[in-house]
């Protein structure tokens, strides 16, 4: 007859085993715990470092607007006390393309307008008084800056942009009382005058239509 002794060890060994086992799977359940909890760490620090550089960027983004609208534009040329009498008739302007005066009782639409013919220059001046800024160019402009600058008014509610063939320079931009000549759609001044100018300081009829005016 066995004795007790050997009729334990079988049973005694497999507990051991069994206990070895759980004793594993303890470890196995807490090394995944540390790599969850590192993993769940390292998400919510590049969150909130990402989160951190987005807030930051706009932050810079805001600053720089602000510089653009305070900062005077290098170049700029400058009219003040200009008429704004509404009448039917050619206006003879002293600049060209004209940045204010009297102008035509209906605004040329601004609304992203990009007209590939001559406008009136009496709409397009009423156009400046709500606040618009007129991009012209004459045929010396490269090609290339006249699609990307026709691009950027595309995207700009206020703003419209026309051929003017007997203008000084190939590419203007003005809005009332405001005018510069840059050398290319690159400048880093266009981003500025429409920063500064659209819907600006300048602008005598802020919130004036840009739409519902002539359309050609």
């Amino acid at each position: 007859m066995a004795s007790a002794k050997n009729q334990n060890t079988p049973s005694a060994a497999r507990r051991a085993k069994l206990e070895e086992a759980r004793r594993k799977e303890r470890a196995r359940e807490r090394r995944s715990r540390v790599i969850t909890i590192t993993a769940a760490v390292a998400v919510v620090a590049a969150l909130v470092a990402g989160g951190g550089y987005l807030v930051s960027a706009a932050d810079e983004q805001d600053k720089a607007e602000e510089r653009a609208k305070t900062s005077p534009v290098t170049g700029e040329r400058s009219w003040d006390k200009l008429t704004q009498n509404h009448v039917e008739k050619d206006v003879d302007y002293p600049m060209n393309p004209p940045v204010g005066g009297d102008h035509d009782p209906v605004w040329m639409n601004c609304d992203a307008d990009v007209y590939t013919e001559a406008i009136p220059d009496e709409n397009a001046v009423h156009s400046l008084e709500h606040g618009a800024v007129w991009v012209t160019y004459n045929d010396k402009a490269k090609d290339a800056d006249v699609k990307a600058l026709a691009e950027r008014v595309s995207g700009t509610p206020y703003s419209l942009m026309s051929p003017v063939t007997d203008q000084d320079d190939p590419l203007m931009l003005s809005a009332w009382g405001k005018q510069i000549t840059v050398k290319s759609a690159t400048d880093t001044r266009v981003a500025q005058f429409f920063t500064k100018y659209v819907q600006g300081p300048q602008t005598p009829e802020p919130g004036a239509a840009c739409s519902g005016g002539v359309a050609k």
